[in-house]
């Protein structure tokens, strides 16, 4: 089904040109997603964000390779059937992926909270829905209650600045570590989309400290400065 949808695309699209393409992750890079889930050998993973469900095809090869005893995909996307016809989770179904896969079609920062009061514990999440830094900031706090101590949070689309700011505060407070070679080979963007800033690679992972624990008030790292470097890089501050 993925070599299918990577050839051929899928059989609807939204009337925007070369929607798929655009907003669709590319092959390698879900190769590259499936791999280190196998690696990790996950058994339950978040997925925010569905679409053309490129990327849930590879988590779904991901949890069908290691066959773990109860595995589980919950993938939250308010707009899978209202702006994408449901032609994502279509795909799913035609995989055969439907038995383990949970659609919630909420907005995360409805459908995160709702997990961690249903004590769902994940090993993994992948998020590529929403790009605003608000609302990527809320993904990524419901996660950390979400992922179990050590798991991983991968991110789409991390040439962007806000999704870049708002992952770089879990990195200098509380000690998410970024796992460079997970997504070496795969696709890069330059920062920002800037043809003249510097490419980085699309996709990041991350892995979670082995335990969860808050700090201090006082011990605060701003992160803001990071944020303004990444906009110098990308030629557009000074």
């Amino acid at each position: 089904m993925r070599r299918r949808l990577a050839a051929e695309g899928p059989p609807w699209t939204r009337d925007y040109e070369r929607d798929f393409e655009t907003v669709a992750m590319p092959e390698h890079d879900c190769d590259l997603l499936r791999d280190l889930l196998i690696a990790e050998r996950a058994e339950t993973v978040v997925e925010i964000g569905l679409a053309y469900a490129s990327s849930a095809l590879a988590i779904g090869e991901a949890l069908v390779t290691t066959d773990p005893p109860r595995p589980r995909h919950v993938i939250i996307d308010p707009y899978q059937e209202r702006a994408f016809g449901n032609v994502g989770w279509g795909l799913i179904c035609d995989a055969g992926l439907d038995p383990i896969t949970t659609l919630m079609p909420a907005w995360s920062s409805i459908a995160l909270p709702q997990l961690v009061t249903d004590g769902l514990v994940a090993d993994a999440a992948f998020v590529d829905g929403s790009h605003r830094f608000h609302e990527v900031f809320v993904d990524l706090y419901f996660l950390r209650k979400t992922v179990r101590p050590g798991g991983l949070v991968v991110l789409d689309d991390h040439w962007t600045p806000s999704v870049r700011t708002a992952v770089r505060y879990f990195e200098l407070n509380l000690g998410w570590t970024a796992l460079p070679d997970a997504f070496a080979t795969g696709s890069t963007t330059p920062i920002g989309g800037d043809p003249q800033a510097e490419p980085v690679p699309r996709c990041r992972a991350f892995r979670l400290p082995d335990a969860l624990t808050e700090p201090a008030f006082e011990d605060f790292h701003e992160f803001a400065a990071d944020h303004e470097r990444v906009y110098r890089h990308a030629g557009r501050v000074g």
